[in-house]
Parts: C-alpha cells; sequence; structure tokens
C-alpha cells in the first residue's frame, strides 16, 4: 500500500490519521491475496471504476462513512483481527451500511452488518419489542464474523465466503455449478451473469472501499475538515447493568452524554435496557473505571416496560395491572390528554423489586406458571407480551409480585 490509513483516538478528543509510506502495487496484491482473489483481479475494468469513482467524484461521501465509522472502527478493527478473518471485511460493514447502525434495507436487513431477521437469530442475536441486537455494533459483529467462518468452512475460499454473505450459500454454490468453476473471474463473468448484478459488484465495492483507504494520497488534503472529535469513538467494553434501566441514568453516573451513550447502544428501541433481572451494554473503554467506581446495579427507582394498548383498555385499567397510578403513564409518556388507542405503546414506569422472573423449565405450561405464582393466565401472557400459550425452556417470564 502506498499508504496505510490507520485510525485511532488519543486520550484527547480527536480521531487521527498516521501515514505510513509503502509500495502501493505490492500492498494492493496483499490485500487481494488475504480473500484468496489472484492479482490479476486488480486489472479488472469495473473494479477500477468503482475504486477510481471513490478517489474522485465520491470522495466525500466516502469520507462522510469514515466520520461515521469513527464510532465503531477502532472496535470492529480489534475484533476482526482477534478473530483471525481478513482485516478487509472491516470494509464489508462499510458496504453494506456505510457504518449506520440504524440501517435498514426495503427487505428488512438492519445493522452495521445488514443482517434479515431470520439469519440473525440464527447466530443468536435477539429481536424483540425492546432490542435488535442486529444494530449493536459488538454482538453483530461476532454474529458476522461466525457467519463468515462459516461460510469459509464451506466455500474454503473467502472470496466465496463474501459472495455468500451476499446472495446466500445456496445462490453461489448453484453459480459454481452452472459456471463449472469457482474462479471469481468466471463468477462474475457480466456477460454470462452466473451471479445477480448486485452480488457481481459486491466483492468489487468492498475491495474498492479498502484500497481507497490505503490511498491516503486523496484522503490527507481533506483529513483536516473532519474533526472526528467524537471520544466515544473509543474501543468499547461490555459491562452489565440492571433490566428496565435507563441510559440516561447510566451515562449520569459514568460523566457521559445521554445521546453520546444512546449512540453506542442503538440496539435499544426505548431508551432502555429490557426489563431483564440484567443486560449488557457498550461503553467506552475510557469509563471503564469510572463505571467500576459509580454506578451500582438496582440503584434506580422505576424499571421500565412498553405496553401495547388493546381494544377496550383504559388508562386506569393498564395502571391498575402494573400496580401504578395512571397519572404516571400520563406524566412519563408526555400525553397532553388521557387518550390512548389500539396498538398505541405506553411506556409504563414500575416500581423496581415489584417483579419477579422466572425461567422455563422443561415441563412447564403457561398454565403451570400462572397456577404456581397464583396468577391469571391472561394476566401472565399480557405481562410477558405472548400472542399464544407457547413457551420455550429458557425462557424467562416475568412475574408480577
Amino acid at each position: 500500500m502506498k499508504y496505510l490509513l490507520l485510525f485511532f483516538l488519543t486520550a484527547g478528543t480527536f480521531l487521527h490519521a498516521s501515514l505510513f509510506v509503502e509500495p502501493q502495487y505490492g500492498d494492493d496484491i496483499k490485500v487481494l491475496q488475504t480473500l484468496d482473489i489472484d492479482p490479476s483481479f486488480l486489472g479488472d475494468p469495473i473494479f477500477m471504476q468503482l475504486k477510481n469513482d471513490l478517489s474522485t467524484v465520491k470522495k466525500h461521501h466516502y469520507m462522510r462513512m469514515l466520520e461515521r465509522g469513527s464510532l465503531y472502527i477502532p472496535t470492529l478493527r480489534k475484533m476482526i483481527h482477534d478473530s483471525a478473518i481478513p482485516p478487509v471485511f472491516l470494509y464489508m460493514a462499510m458496504a453494506e451500511s456505510h457504518f449506520d447502525a440504524r440501517a435498514l434495507s426495503h427487505a428488512k436487513a438492519s445493522g452495521l452488518w445488514q443482517f434479515m431477521p431470520r439469519t440473525a437469530k440464527r447466530y443468536g442475536l435477539k429481536i424483540d419489542r425492546y432490542i435488535d441486537e442486529r444494530r449493536d455494533p459488538v454482538r453483530s459483529t461476532e454474529a458476522a464474523i461466525a457467519y463468515l467462518k462459516r461460510l469459509y468452512k464451506l466455500f474454503g475460499k473467502w472470496y466465496l465466503a463474501a459472495l455468500a454473505y451476499n446472495c446466500g450459500e445456496g445462490r453461489v454454490l448453484k453459480a459454481i455449478k452452472k459456471a463449472g468453476s469457482d474462479n471469481l473471474h468466471v463468477l462474475l463473468d457480466e456477460k454470462r451473469k452466473y451471479l445477480p448484478k448486485e452480488s457481481r459488484h459486491y466483492l468489487r465495492k468492498i475491495l474498492s472501499l479498502a484500497l481507497v483507504a490505503n490511498d491516503a494520497s486523496m484522503l490527507v488534503a481533506d483529513i483536516s475538515a473532519y474533526s472526528f472529535n467524537r471520544s466515544e469513538g473509543n474501543s468499547l467494553v461490555r459491562v452489565k447493568v440492571s433490566g428496565g434501566e435507563t441510559l440516561e441514568h447510566i451515562a449520569a453516573r459514568i460523566a457521559m452524554k445521554s445521546s453520546d451513550l444512546q449512540k453506542l447502544n442503538p440496539q435499544f428501541n426505548y431508551g432502555f435496557t429490557p426489563p431483564l433481572k440484567s443486560a449488557e451494554i457498550n461503553i467506552p473503554y475510557s469509563k471503564l473505571t469510572r463505571f467500576k467506581e459509580s454506578y451500582k446495579p438496582g440503584k434506580q427507582k422505576n424499571m421500565f416496560l412498553v405496553h401495547k394498548v388493546k381494544k377496550g383498555e383504559s388508562l386506569s385499567k393498564i395502571a391498575y395491572r402494573y400496580g401504578i397510578n395512571y397519572k404516571m403513564i400520563i406524566s412519563f409518556n408526555k400525553m397532553r390528554k388521557p387518550v390512548i388507542y389500539p396498538k398505541q405503546e405506553l411506556i409504563i414506569p414500575v416500581p423496581r423489586g415489584s417483579l419477579r422472573h422466572y425461567k422455563v423449565k422443561k415441563g412447564d405450561s403457561i398454565y403451570k406458571i400462572a397456577k404456581l405464582f397464583g396468577i391469571k393466565v391472561a394476566t401472565l401472557k399480557a405481562r410477558n407480551d405472548l400472542k399464544s400459550n407457547i413457551i420455550h425452556i429458557g425462557d424467562k417470564i416475568v412475574i408480577p409480585n
């Protein structure tokens, strides 16, 4: 690489770029080789055009993506390095989402790595009313790494794993069979069209993003225009907090802006952690000592739930179910009038300690659990947002005291 652009945060507030001069052509070949791609691919005309566009007409767009990614790049780079998958996969996240953790496609793929719901759940990512871990920069990256490793084990070549990540292993296997080859030049043939157009350009896009980042000649002139002054962009660490805890409360304990903490935890749908016994959040490594000294689980008076209004319900009825005054619901949801409507979502502040949790065991049913704790089945289902009587071993059921 002629230039290697390394992003890192100092103890202050600015993201700096360190430039190291090296022979470009040889290192560009090395980047390709990490994905098992032949050096001749550097002559691919579509790939070269994409790279040229990013260096010229789309330069400012490229810089905006890097600025947005400054929140996550240090963490993603470390996770990818520690997992021993090719470093160039950092730019897969850039290609997938432009480093926007809240990105949502028309096909309902979401997050930095654009996971579809079924694939996300297959790799252990939670998606429910309170949380969507596809948007969690750490958990989604863990899932993406596991997925890519499985694809590599299946295909034996990293460029095939990347293609399968985009269009599915079945589509790639079918393309290889039809082409009679797994050679990249063959699979990306623009006339034969063994793969969809999006997939044929996908790998070219990832490599273009990676090689442009290595060519600081187009970045150095403009780097001063982008301050990257986000201290929360430092490497992230996971810490345990109470369930139903507001990010605002946690941020206050670690001397951090609530809005900044929310940017690092876009997985939470309502600004508070799911109402379980405990939850995990991302904080900057620089705040870890402060967290250990100042944060005490369960110190917040209330925990928070979400209630979806059903036909025929009233504010007083909902308040009675949760053991609170209906005025608390009005106040916390900033309602101008005490009027609700079906399917409306209300945030319910519940006194901490007024709920328990039960882990479903073999042989349990919703009826047995309700009888065990002396509550109605309908109440148990409503409190846990259960649409049917089906529960599974390991599920955590909220039990109102």
